[in-house]
């Protein structure tokens, strides 16, 4: 007998895939985040918690936030302070419904995919700010003025780079995008795609405030900018877990649009015998290891130093891509 699902129970299907793989990636990608920095930088990592090499390390920081205090300022203003850490961690699923695993293996295949992904992952800028002004704390409200003028300073050039990818395919849809990629386009068109690719994962990892790039949230500096006042299970769905995520998220986006998704890096006759999740997943993970690589090794810009590389580099860089984009495709 064939099931037929409503609307409504596909819709809940997808839901529920989407809230079972997001959890698993993070925790996955936090605890390759742990042992990643730990080799680089010559030491053990957790490797007590679950008796293998400390498996279980983010399961037990998760029980601990169980158990903490959840503390709200009495000066805060406490209903946008609530409401902040929804609007951090809500973009953070829907990003993960447009990204094709496979052929088949997406959620919901827009035609306006790209569009989607620049618009949604935009909008938990918005919970930052309203985390660090409604904290009412001064360390807060400086990492939040650090946030605004970083999301200013490095959305463009994530757009302009994934703007250059969307001419090369002649679609929005990212299915179409990975189905254009006989060649990745990080290899082809030469030089026009290795550049956009550098650009944009600069400005992926600025717009995820990871080190060189997390002047918002220094420890060193400013504790933790806009997190400053919040703890226990607040802490981790504002900020550990949305960060992580986020990652996972961006690096499968690196991977799609410039690495060629599940298609093979190559187009060989060999290759196509490797399942496309399986290309996926590998590119995927290049992505994450090369966030998780730069975090150890390079250290914290200053806040002029981060306007500058975005203003007189990364964004006059991604202009003239654009133009050589346009060349690219009207003569060759």
């Amino acid at each position: 007998m064939e099931i037929v699902l409503t609307d409504w129970q596909i819709l809940l299907v997808k839901v529920a895939i989407i809230l079972a793989v997001v959890p698993t990636a993070t925790l996955v990608a936090g605890y390759a985040e742990h042992k990643v920095m730990a080799h680089l930088q010559h030491r053990l990592g957790p490797m007590y918690p679950g008796g293998f090499h400390g498996w279980a390390t983010l399961l037990a920081d998760g029980m601990k936030f169980l158990y903490k205090e959840d503390i709200i300022p009495k000066a805060a203003d406490k209903r946008v302070f609530t409401l902040a850490p929804f609007l951090i961690f809500v973009p953070t699923i829907l990003i993960y419904m447009v990204i094709p695993v496979d052929r088949t293996l997406i959620v919901e295949d827009l035609d306006v995919g790209i569009f989607y992904l620049l618009a949604i992952s935009s909008v938990s800028a918005i919970g930052v700010l309203m985390a660090g002004w409604s904290s009412a704390n001064k360390y807060s409200l400086i990492g939040t003025f650090r946030a605004a003028g970083q999301l200013i300073a490095y959305e463009l050039p994530i757009v302009l780079s994934a703007a250059v990818v969307a001419m090369l395919a002649g679609s929005l849809s990212l299915v179409s995008i990975v189905e254009a990629q006989r060649w990745p386009f990080i290899v082809w068109p030469p030089g026009i795609g290795l550049v956009a690719f550098l650009v944009f994962t600069s400005a992926t990892i600025a717009e995820l405030t990871r080190p060189p790039f997390d002047m918002p949230v220094a420890e060193s500096e400013i504790i933790t900018g806009p997190f400053t006042e919040y703890s226990g299970m607040r802490f981790i769905f504002s900020y550990f877990f949305p960060e992580v995520a986020n990652m996972v998220a961006l690096g499968a986006i690196g991977a799609t649009l410039f690495l060629g998704g599940y298609r093979p890096i190559a187009p060989w006759g060999p290759l196509d015998a490797i399942p496309g999740v399986v290309w996926f997943l590998l590119k995927t993970s290049f992505m994450v290891f090369l966030f998780l690589w730069i975090r150890p090794t390079f250290p914290r810009l200053r806040e002029d130093q981060l306007q500058k590389f975005a203003w007189k580099i990364l964004i006059p860089t991604s202009l003239a891509l654009i133009l050589a984009t346009g060349a690219w495709i009207l003569y060759v």
